[in-house]
C-alpha cells in the first residue's frame, strides 16, 4: 500500500482550510484517511501551520511520501531536515547529540526569520494605521474650520441683519417724531 502524506480540503467555498493527512495514496482527497498530522490554514498572514512533528517524522521514516505541498510544510517545519539528520546518524557520520545541536541551531534561526518577519508585518500594519488615522485627522480639521467659518459668516450675517433692523427702527422713529413736530 502507498501511503502519501497529503492535504484534505475542508472550509469554505473560495475559502480554503486543509488538514495535512496521513493516507492511502488511492483514496479520494477528502476521503479515508489513516492519521491526521495537523492543519493548514493558508488565509493569515503568515499562513498558519499546526503540525504534530514527531508523528509526521516517524511516518517519513516508515516512508510515505508527501506531496508537494506538503513536502515545502514539511520542510518550513524542520521535519525534513530532522529527518536527513537521523538518516546521518545512522550512517554514522555523526552522533545524536550531534544531529540534535545542528537541528536546535538552524530551528532557533529559523525562528528568529520567523519573528521577523510577523514584527515587520506588524509595522508595517500599525504604520498604515498611523498614516490613515493622520489623513482622518487632516479631514477632520478641514471639516472643522469650514463648519468654524460658516457659523461666523453666519455670525455676521446676523450682526448685520440686526444692526439693520435697529437703524430701521430709529429711522421709523425719527420719522415718527418728526411729523409730530411739524403740527
Amino acid at each position: 500500500m502507498a501511503v502519501k502524506i497529503r492535504l484534505a480540503r475542508h472550509g469554505k467555498k473560495a475559502y480554503a482550510f486543509y488538514h495535512i493527512v496521513v493516507a492511502d495514496s488511492r483514496a479520494p482527497r477528502d476521503g479515508k484517511f489513516i492519521e491526521k498530522l495537523g492543519t493548514y490554514n493558508p488565509n493569515t498572514n503568515p499562513a498558519t501551520i499546526d503540525l504534530n512533528f514527531e508523528q509526521a517524522l516517524n511516518w517519513l521514516q516508515k516512508g510515505a511520501q508527501p506531496t508537494d505541498t506538503c513536502r515545502a510544510i514539511l520542510s518550513y517545519k524542520g521535519v525534513l531536515y530532522k529527518k536527513h539528520l537521523l538518516g546521518g546518524v545512522a550512517k554514522g557520520a555523526f552522533s545524536e547529540s550531534d544531529a540534535e545541536a545542528k537541528f536546535n541551531k538552524w530551528m532557533d534561526e529559523k525562528n528568529g526569520k520567523i519573528s521577523a518577519k510577523t514584527d515587520k508585518l506588524a509595522s508595517d500594519a500599525r504604520s498604515a494605521e498611523k498614516a490613515r488615522l493622520a489623513a482622518e485627522a487632516k479631514i477632520n480639521e478641514e471639516r472643522a474650520k469650514a463648519i468654524a467659518e460658516k457659523q461666523a459668516a453666519a455670525e455676521a450675517a446676523a450682526r448685520e441683519a440686526a444692526e439693520a433692523a435697529a437703524a430701521e427702527a430709529a429711522a421709523e422713529e425719527a420719522g415718527a417724531e418728526a411729523p409730530a413736530a411739524e403740527e
